[in-house]
């Protein structure tokens, strides 16, 4: 039987109701073992870390993940109830997330919904990579973390947007990844009826049908995106005349966001604002209301902010509003905290092993990567109860000064409390130097250690 403490158990048993009893108990040494893992987040990785390298039934963890009878999507409804409990301080501001899509480089004939993407981390302006892998779309709630006192983003709801190749060889009707993007806020939308939603998203969510889609719910999610410097803007549709014909969508033209930078008559604002570096930079904007409009698509009402650095260190951008009563300000400062998106992105794959994966099933892969995602939500929630009870250590070095925990220092923390359980004894209470370890977690530890990579 599997021992853990009270601290990691409150937080495991949650998902309890969602697994069979055999299924649970194998459910419960893969999340652990891949949280111990050091290298590879393999099946046969993290049976090997949990002492299990002698099983000869290795097989029916496989069946976790590639046949069990088990909904992913319940899974991310319990988690981000868990992050709500324990993280949402006021239940009265509004719940900031942020919208990305990564690509998970895999290769291999039998990954059937792989494609060729563009690779955002290789790739620049001037020089274009692409790479083969799977395109992932990944919802995350922006929240401060007190404990690290700043901006982290919890990822919680995950799905595969297969390439347009898998889709025309299934027969199937292609999915923009803003058609998954829509399904997923509604479905964000649905587990949080009552709460004031915002969505950060960048340049590919800028689509009049996603953002419309947005604005028209029965409780609108307010969507902050990039906008393009020479969009079409519009004044609001004047009140029908009484004659006969459709009803206007848009009034006057109005000039773009490039002509309104380029006039020399333009009023702009000095603002203090803290950029992607952390640190305040004086900037300039301006900002108005319009109707944003193409033929052929709904007209979408927005707020745009246009930002231009006096200095010009940082490029000029436009930015969108969906919801016209926010402050310019407060747009720009949602805004910004997008780019903790990325940094989460960076953490899984150089702390939790995405990308090392190598099930072949196309319902182990639609299972795999999200659930690493997803725990790097669950640690970040461990090592907040963790910090309730006793301070969080910080990995210190005489060449490296750190302030403040980052993600490394709670999974180091949360590890220690996996790895050393009541099986450790101290041999001396008044000088607690020497530990008695049973030979078992000795040899694991031992093993861990010395084939890490």
């Amino acid at each position: 039987m599997l021992i853990l403490p009270k601290s990691i158990m409150t937080l495991l048993l949650p998902f309890k109701p969602l697994f069979r009893q055999p299924t649970w108990v194998k459910a419960q040494i893969l999340f652990i073992g891949a949280i111990l893992s050091t290298g590879k987040r393999t099946v046969t990785a993290a049976l090997r870390v949990m002492g299990l390298s002698d099983e000869r039934h290795f097989s029916n963890y496989h069946q976790v993940l590639n046949r069990a009878v088990w909904s992913p999507r319940r899974l991310s409804e319990i988690l981000l109830a868990l992050l709500m409990k324990y993280l949402d301080g006021d239940k009265t501001k509004p719940l900031a997330f942020g919208i990305d899509e990564t690509t998970e480089r895999r290769w291999g004939l039998k990954i059937s919904k792989r494609g060729i993407y563009r690779d955002a981390v290789r790739s620049s302006k001037s020089h274009l990579v692409k790479t083969s892998g799977l395109r992932w779309i990944s919802l995350m709630w922006l929240t401060e973390i007190p404990w690290a006192e700043r901006i982290w983003a919890l990822p919680f709801l995950t799905i595969l947007a297969p390439s347009e190749r898998y889709h025309k060889q299934a027969g199937r009707q292609h999915k923009k990844i803003t058609d998954w993007a829509r399904q997923m806020i509604l479905q964000l939308r649905r587990w949080l009826p009552n709460r004031a939603l915002v969505v950060v998203a960048d340049y590919s969510y800028a689509a009049l049908d996603f953002l419309h889609a947005c604005q028209t719910m029965v409780n609108p999610v307010t969507v902050i995106t990039r906008l393009r410097l020479d969009a079409a803007l519009y004044k609001p549709a004047p009140p029908r005349s009484g004659k006969a014909g459709r009803p206007r969508k848009k009034g006057k033209r109005l000039p773009n966001p490039q002509a309104i930078l380029d006039d020399p008559q333009t009023k702009w604002q000095s603002v203090q604002v803290r950029w992607y570096d952390g640190q305040t930079q004086l900037m300039e904007l301006t900002s108005q209301t319009a109707v944003w409009y193409h033929g052929g698509k709904p007209p979408v009402p927005i707020r745009w902010v246009l930002i231009r650095d006096p200095q010009g260190k940082y490029e000029t951008i436009a930015l969108l509003s969906t919801s016209l009563e926010l402050a310019p300000l407060q747009i720009i400062n949602w805004f910004v905290q997008r780019w903790q998106i990325e940094v989460t992105f960076e953490e899984v794959r150089a702390h939790l092993g995405v990308e090392t994966q190598r099930q072949w099933s196309d319902k182990a892969i639609d299972r795999t990567t999200p659930i690493l995602l997803g725990l790097f939500s669950w640690i970040t929630l461990a090592a907040h109860l963790l910090v309730e009870r006793t301070q969080l250590p910080i990995r210190q070095a005489a060449w490296y000064v750190k302030e403040r925990p980052t993600f490394s220092d709670a999974l180091s923390a949360v590890r220690q409390q996996l790895w050393f359980p009541a099986t450790v004894f101290s041999m001396s209470a008044s000088e607690p130097d020497m530990v008695k370890i049973p030979r078992a977690l000795f040899d694991r530890l031992l093993d861990t250690v010395c084939y890490s990579t």
